[in-house]
């Protein structure tokens, strides 16, 4: 028999992970299990005789087993405190995920509850975002008493920005201005967070990606968040700061962002010196996320990554440079 071709991402067998992952779980009878939407894990639609669950894939290049247990052992934590997040369901045996010998690595499958509701349509109302604020700070509040028995995966500036340097720089070789450019801002980011403390309450549990897409409302406007893909231990401005760094890139309005605002701040204030490091953790998130996308380049596309991929992410980097940063 030849050996298998490597591979660096497989899309998996729907049949396959009925009857070889679904089978762990006490689901009875599975109706359908469809490919939902492949970003940085691979997300599966379940459907059982009576309930619908979302089925997650770790893709092997971006989570490791301790992420995965991580961002598992919270969300049980939280659901336990009746905080509205889709949690894990349990196996059979009492596990929150099933290892998946993939031809690239292993992967790991955990299934979820089903978020009742939808992505608002357009996006975000002033209700909405009021809510989605009160809920990202109720949050910060609840992590505070998460302990997690292992070293914590922490959303640090050496994870967040020197990690990201490292690979962004290959593709600005040829061009040593805008490197020499992302440098300093790197170096400038880190000074004015120098002093921003890695302690309670400054520094819980953060989401790491809250933005609309990552919520469902039903009509009476209740929440329920999900996607706890880039979770970590870490300043709760930098959450803050990642929803305003999503709603600049994607044009969401001012009174939309304050509404949000409003509501964070009605369950759990900023201090000033975190208010002023918010224009400092939203360019740390853009230069993240920027990273993040490269990172992925090899399991979606390579061909976006472009002079003009580049380019349009280093203008949007010095518009949240600029003074009229939040106006834009």
């Amino acid at each position: 028999m030849r050996d298998l071709f490597p591979a660096v991402y497989s899309t998996l067998s729907p049949q396959a992970l009925i009857e070889l992952v679904l089978d762990n779980y006490d689901l009875g009878y599975v109706d359908k299990c469809l490919l939902w939407n492949r970003g940085l894990s691979d997300v599966y639609l379940v459907e059982s005789a009576s309930k619908s669950y979302i089925l997650r894939i770790s893709h092997h290049h971006w989570r490791s087993r301790l992420d995965i247990d991580f961002e598992l052992e919270l969300l049980n934590f939280l659901h336990q405190r009746y905080f509205p997040v889709a949690y894990p369901i349990a196996t059979i045996d009492n596990a929150l995920y099933v290892t998946i010998p993939a031809l690239e690595g292993d992967r790991y499958a955990a299934l979820f509850s089903y978020a009742e509701g939808s992505i608002p349509l357009g996006d975000l109302n002033p209700t909405q975002s009021n809510i989605f604020g009160q809920t990202l700070g109720k949050l910060h509040d609840i992590g505070l008493d998460f302990a997690y028995h292992a070293p914590p995966k922490a959303l640090t500036l050496e994870y967040l920005l020197d990690s990201s340097i490292t690979a962004i720089a290959p593709f600005l070789r040829e061009n040593h201005q805008d490197l020499d450019y992302l440098k300093q801002k790197v170096h400038d980011i880190k000074e004015q967070l120098v002093d921003l403390p890695q302690k309670s309450p400054y520094w819980s549990v953060c989401w790491g990606d809250p933005h609309s897409g990552n919520a469902h409302f039903t009509p009476d406007n209740q929440i329920t968040i999900f996607d706890f893909d880039q979770c970590g231990y870490g300043w709760r401005a930098f959450d803050v700061a990642k929803f305003l760094q999503v709603s600049l890139r994607t044009g969401i309005s001012r009174n939309i962002r304050d509404a949000f605002f409003e509501g964070y701040k009605a369950v759990n204030s900023l201090t000033d010196k975190e208010w002023n490091c918010l224009q400092a953790l939203t360019q740390t998130a853009h230069i993240w996320v920027w990273a993040i996308n490269i990172e992925a380049a090899a399991i979606h596309c390579w061909s976006r990554l472009d002079h003009r991929y580049f380019q349009k992410r280093l203008e949007q980097l010095k518009c949240l440079d600029s003074s009229s940063w939040q106006l834009f």
